[in-house]
């Protein structure tokens, strides 16, 4: 039996002046998954979470988030919402024990300080709880901001760009946080850049210049978008680079370490430029899955800026 949706909402559209920044926005997220949005910078993908939490008001379209009309209940959505901005909203001249208790003043949280000391033991901050927020350092202070996402105990989180600039370790014990809370229950929609991230997310979706143009299950998407994909290792790697840009079936061609990805949704195509590279010698090739940065630089090669000049 399928999970129940969390979210449902079809056609949100909101615009800016002339520009529209989401354009008939559509998505279904099941209670308890990982929904990860993925963009580049201006896509819209932030103008699109502060729709779904009630934090803007759509210009178009409608459904429900947490059971409530996403138009005309927005203010009953807030409650049931732990957003996380991309950047360090709490007050640094307050220590992390006080911030806590503040978020949890503004929510009106019952037994306020058993749950601020839980949240600081349940997020490893009850050793600093006597630290100025502003003397942490990155990855600290987001694990605070994340404890206080959660001081009331939100149905649905909202994450923006949570990891970027944390060290690598913080960002796996911020992931080992967030697949503990999904395992709860609790419905995660993340915005993010990296794509090791993005393999853990249980769905996602793309979006660039304000559309949508795919999603799915994570592991499903370069399937979905019908890429097919070699891997060539060897010397000369620049110089084949560049030979194989405008080749029959040849999509797109990018670096990954020591190796060239070569994609394209012909695979009967690229395959035989593949073996006539091949046959020259020089470089090993192999046959290798699509990955989700594949994908990704695919998709934006055919997309178009709304805030380009072109667009205007």
């Amino acid at each position: 039996m399928s999970a129940p949706l969390v979210i449902d909402v079809r056609g949100l559209t909101k615009r800016f002046g002339d520009k529209t920044v989401v354009d008939h926005f559509d998505i279904a997220v099941p209670r308890g998954a990982i929904y990860g949005f993925l963009g580049p910078n201006g896509s819209g993908k932030t103008t699109t979470i502060r729709m779904l939490c009630g934090l803007l008001t759509p210009d178009e379209g409608d459904g429900q988030c947490l059971g409530f009309d996403v138009r005309r209940e927005a203010p009953r959505i807030k409650t049931q919402v732990g957003y996380m901005t991309q950047r360090f909203s709490l007050y640094e001249d307050l220590t992390i024990r006080e911030n806590l208790d503040f978020v949890a003043r503004m929510y009106g949280v019952a037994d306020r300080r058993k749950r601020v000391t839980r949240a600081l033991e349940d997020l490893g901050l009850a050793d600093r709880s006597g630290q100025l927020a502003g003397t942490l350092s990155g990855g600290w202070k987001q694990r605070l901001a994340l404890a206080a996402c959660l001081i009331h105990d939100p149905k649905l989180l909202l994450l923006d760009e949570p990891t970027a600039g944390v060290d690598p370790k913080a960002r796996r014990d911020f992931w080992d946080e967030i697949r503990r809370l999904s395992k709860a229950g609790v419905t995660v929609l993340v915005s993010t850049h990296y794509m090791d991230e993005a393999i853990q997310c249980d769905f996602i979706t793309y979006i660039a210049y304000g559309k949508k143009l795919i999603d799915g299950p994570a592991t499903q998407i370069p399937t979905i978008v019908g890429l097919s994909t070699w891997r060539a290792e060897g010397p000369n790697l620049v110089a084949l680079e560049a030979a194989l840009q405008g080749q029959p079936g040849v999509a797109q061609v990018a670096r990954f370490g020591s190796a060239l990805h070569v994609s394209g949704t012909d695979a009967t195509q690229l395959e035989a430029t593949v073996r006539r590279f091949e046959a020259e010698g020089g470089q090993h090739w192999s046959k290798v899955p699509a990955g989700l940065e594949e994908a990704f630089i695919h998709l934006m090669a055919g997309a178009r800026d709304n805030f380009s000049r072109d667009a205007a």
